[in-house]
């Protein structure tokens, strides 16, 4: 299981610089953005040995955590130390010698940005983030963009996906921010928290967050019409601030969501409705693959289990073992 308090090291201190304390707002790549509790932002980096402790990952730090630094006559800073998280996300990295990539941390909700078409946002990536955002304990919700592109039976897949994730657990919200249709409903379920937008390239997430944060004044793309897919706009993740209260976390777009951390006994545990349902099972054990006596599996054969669900969990069971666990 997913072990989002851990305690994080610190680095040998350097010279007689001031030490401070400040918010990671931005990450580009080497240089990291910390804003102080004075207002100041200082552009800050790590030293090489920097760890955290049962953490291999990409990125040591991630947009969100709060560090201590200690800044140079030049008002350049050497993050020296991370402060406890309250929760972070993580997915598996593109990086294939490392295990994992920390999207962002101290999280109060994340937000899924989908589109059912234009491009399609497959349940199954859909799933896996919900389950990642489960296991970290992380409330999420999913809004459903482009509503204004879409034909009347395609608008009814949408509601009746909606329907089927609020019905989890997961609020759902059809929009169209082209329109600006339910951008208030939006506003008020983030307002004064610091929430995570996530989502594949081209569903409009920044696009959203500009109509949400008109100064963060971010890049869009277009959808490309062989592969109906988006473009990556956001390169790096950031903290922008809003003038209603809050912060949103921009994230650069995901093609896929690859689990991390999920051993395999309790990847059911990160899907809420095969949880509960798993009480009845007839073995304490029981993974609802081919058990006797699975009430998940009784429960997917009656329609009390959506089977694109159970086809995500089962898809998560499928991935190698490298990928599942945290090494």
């Amino acid at each position: 299981m997913p072990v989002p308090n851990e305690k994080h090291y610190f680095c040998e201190p350097m010279g007689n610089e001031n030490k401070r304390t400040g918010l990671v707002v931005k990450n580009t790549g080497s240089w990291y953005d910390v804003t102080t509790q004075e207002g100041d932002t200082v552009e800050c980096r790590i030293r090489g040995n920097f760890r955290i402790k049962g953490i291999r990952s990409t990125n040591p730090i991630a947009v969100g955590d709060h560090v201590d630094f200690l800044e140079d006559k030049d008002k350049k800073g050497m993050i020296t130390a991370i402060h406890d998280r309250k929760n972070y996300l993580m997915r598996r990295s593109s990086n294939l010698s490392k295990q994992s990539h920390i999207i962002a941390a101290n999280i109060d909700l994340a937000v899924l940005v989908a589109t059912t078409h234009y491009p399609q946002t497959t349940t199954t990536f859909i799933d896996r983030f919900l389950a990642t955002a489960e296991a970290y304990q992380i409330p999420a919700v999913i809004v459903f963009n482009k509503t204004d592109l879409l034909a009347p039976e395609e608008m009814a897949y949408l509601t009746e996906l909606a329907k089927l994730y609020s019905s989890i657990g997961y609020p759902s919200y059809a929009i169209s921010v082209k329109n600006e249709i339910n951008i208030s409903e939006v506003k008020q379920l983030i307002q004064h928290k610091i929430a995570l937008f996530s989502g594949h390239s081209g569903v409009g997430k920044s696009s959203l967050i500009n109509l949400l944060a008109p100064g963060a004044a971010l890049k869009t793309g277009e959808i490309s019409k062989s592969h109906k897919s988006g473009k990556h706009t956001t390169t790096f993740s950031e903290m922008i601030p809003l003038s209603f209260g809050g912060y949103i976390i921009d994230t650069p777009g995901i093609r896929g969501f690859g689990t991390v951390d999920f051993k395999t006994e309790e990847i059911y545990h990160f899907f809420p409705e095969l949880f509960k349902k798993a009480e009845d099972c007839r073995f304490y054990n029981c993974l609802h693959l081919n058990e006797p006596g699975c009430a998940v599996k009784e429960a997917v054969e009656k329609g009390e289990i959506a089977v694109t669900r159970y086809a995500s969990y089962f898809s998560i069971l499928e991935d190698p073992e490298d990928t599942k666990y945290r090494v």
